[in-house]
């Protein structure tokens, strides 16, 4: 697996959305946990990822994906327009930088769904970042989650949970941890995270500029 190595400086901007980092390894439920957290929380959404792997039933481009030809991917790559991007099971996956800053421009909490490594990437880049794992509750709930999709074979399902189990030894290089046993509350725990951060000083000191001002005036 590689990731690009080009850095870009990005300072904060007044009344800037947070980037957060969610990653998992394969089968911990990320997804579905990000796709109701957007479809439940205002003011957060999340990036979609350039890739060069073929589309699975079911999803549809600029949806949940951008489905990018390996030849356009390259070029991308080349004109460094992506904030990270990595190669996974034999594809390209990539985070268009100039998509992210527009959504924090505006204020939004965007998160990306990232592997460690190029979490690892954007922390350096983005230290305002805040990164968040997802955990399984046990191996053989993750071992059940790969199989119950029925979409790969026996051969993919034992890959990536090699692959996944590899990921999960770098659960220390996030700032939160999150263990989805239970959905709704795994839910409740990534909303309260973002709650809580919007109201850090720091960040209310940004956004609420003007009240504090007339409050103290």
């Amino acid at each position: 697996m590689t990731t690009s190595g080009f850095s870009i400086p990005m300072g904060r901007l007044m009344n800037a959305g947070t980037l957060y980092i969610i990653a998992a390894p394969s089968g911990a439920g990320k997804t579905s946990l990000v796709k109701r957290l957007i479809e439940t929380t205002s003011g957060v959404a999340v990036s979609i990822s350039h890739t060069t792997r073929p589309s699975r039933p079911g999803e549809q481009d600029g949806q949940h994906y951008y489905f990018t030809a390996l030849g356009v991917f390259e070029t991308m790559i080349a004109e460094g327009a992506f904030l990270e991007h990595a190669q996974v099971f034999g594809n390209r996956y990539g985070t268009s930088r100039a998509a992210v800053q527009a959504q924090l421009a505006m204020g939004l909490d965007v998160i990306l769904e990232i592997d460690w490594q190029g979490a690892r990437q954007v922390r350096e880049l983005m230290p305002d970042s805040l990164s968040i794992f997802i955990l399984p509750p046990s191996r053989e709930a993750l071992r059940e989650r790969l199989a119950g999709r029925g979409q790969d074979s026996a051969e993919v399902i034992e890959r990536r949970l090699a692959a996944s189990l590899d990921d999960l030894s770098h659960y220390a290089e996030f700032d939160y941890l999150v263990i989805n046993d239970d959905f709704a509350d795994a839910l409740d725990a990534l909303r309260a995270i973002l709650i809580a951060q919007r109201q850090r000083r720091t960040v209310q000191m940004e956004r609420q500029r003007e009240l504090l001002q007339r409050l103290l005036s």
